[in-house]
Formats: C-alpha cells, structure tokens, sequence
C-alpha cells in the first residue's frame, strides 16, 4: 500500500509536532485507520512534501511528528486554466477530480446560458466547500503538493474580461479547421468548455470576438464531462510532461 499523502493547511517544520485538523484527522484514522507508528506524507500547498509519523489518535486531536523535508514537485510546465460550465452532480465531480489528475492549475465554474445547475447564496457557499474537497481529496491521491487554485463561480462575460491577452483561449469546435498539434507552443493557455448541451450559439461567438481560437478534437461531439479531459490529455501529451 502506497504512503498515505495528508493535505495540512498549516505550516510545517522538521523536527516539530503537529496536530491534524478535522478533515485531516477523519481522513486519516477513520477512513484510512491509520494506527500510532504509521507512515505519512505532508504537504500545505507550498511546495514539496514531508515523512511523518502519525504519534496519537485520540478523539481530541491526532498527533504527527514532521520529519524530512523533500523538495518534490509534480506540476506541469504547462499553465493550463480551465473555465468549466457547471455539469450537474457528479459529472462536475469527476471533471474537477481527472482535471486536477491532468495537471489543470485553475479552474473557473461558469454559469451559462444552458447550465442546468442554478447556484447562489447558501448552495453555492456548500457547493464551492464540497468543490474544493474534491481538489484536495485529488492531490492527496495523484501526488500534486500545490492545489489547482478554484476560483469563484463566474459568469462567462466576467470570465472573459478577466482573459488575459497572453494567454490562449481555446473553444473546442469539431468543426474546426485545426487541431491541438496545430497549436503554436505556448505556456499559459485557457480552455473553454460548456455545460450539458454546450455553449449557445452567441456564447461562442462572444468567446471567439474575446481572442479563444476553435480547435478540433475529431469529428464527434464530446459531452461536457468528457471534452475538457480529452482536451487536457491532449495538450499535455502535445506540450507538457506526457510527452
């Protein structure tokens, strides 16, 4: 059984004790039962993992003691954004979990024009906390020490006045004349997808008038849960460390 990998929003020293916070600790003595002397690996999100022993399970607080420091990193040279129009329940799920996976580094939530899930107040607050788990949960798992960061739902105007001009936009189009080996090499780029049904006709044209370029992903169409990780599979074995 591979070392267990603990996300700890804290900061972390050699040498030192340190107590799990609650997701930590559920994660680590309730789901993974995980008894005084275990292995584990640390990371907050700043860089590089640490060895840990996992010291005390009591209720009141887990305890780990931090050891080495390695200077590990797993992410992509390639900067990829992904604006991704709400999928309902576990599709979006799934997108956020294989995207992290792929080496996504942000990911940006639109509402759309054909969005089925209608998000605000109180729901989207509980939605965005479950999003982020998911994120985390996918870190732990794939071996990534710095979290994609999620940014707050959008609409897709917000989304595109905030594109930046040095980066490429791309709109997946199986009508288009190019594919992602047609790309010029770039290492910052922005990939669009839409919800459930797509993006509406003046949605697209609203993304190609704000620089995104289409690009073709063979001639079927791909729904919303699969399109974005074809796409990121793609430019990572094209541009980044699937090559």
């Amino acid at each position: 059984m591979p070392t267990p990998r603990i996300y700890l929003p804290q900061p972390l020293a050699s040498g030192t004790t340190t107590q799990l916070d609650e997701r930590a600790q559920r994660h680590a003595v309730k789901v993974l039962r995980l008894k005084p002397g275990a292995a584990l690996i640390l990371f907050n999100g700043d860089g590089g993992e640490y060895h840990a022993t996992l010291e005390d399970t009591r209720r009141e607080g887990a305890q780990v003691r931090v050891g080495e420091h390695i200077a590990q990193e797993r992410e992509s040279p390639l900067d990829i954004e992904l604006l991704q129009g709400v999928a309902r329940g576990e599709k979006m799920d799934l997108i956020l979990q294989k995207a992290v996976e792929l080496g996504v580094n942000r990911i940006v939530p639109l509402a759309t024009e054909r969005s089925q899930v209608k998000l605000s107040g109180e729901r989207l607050d509980k939605r965005m906390q479950h999003w982020r788990g998911i994120i985390i949960h996918a870190c732990e798992q794939c071996g990534r020490n710095r979290l994609p960061e999620l940014a707050g739902m959008q609409t897709l105007d917000t989304a595109l006045a905030a594109h930046a001009p040095d980066r490429l936009g791309l709109l997946l189009d199986p009508t288009a004349e190019r594919g992602p080996h047609d790309l010029a090499q770039t290492p910052a780029l922005s990939l669009l997808i839409g919800p459930e049904g797509g993006l509406a006709p003046a949605e697209r044209d609203q993304a190609r008038a704000a620089g995104f370029q289409g690009v073709r992903l063979g001639p079927r169409i791909l729904r919303t849960e699969t399109a974005g990780l074809a796409a990121l599979a793609a430019l990572q074995c094209l541009y980044g460390d699937l090559r």
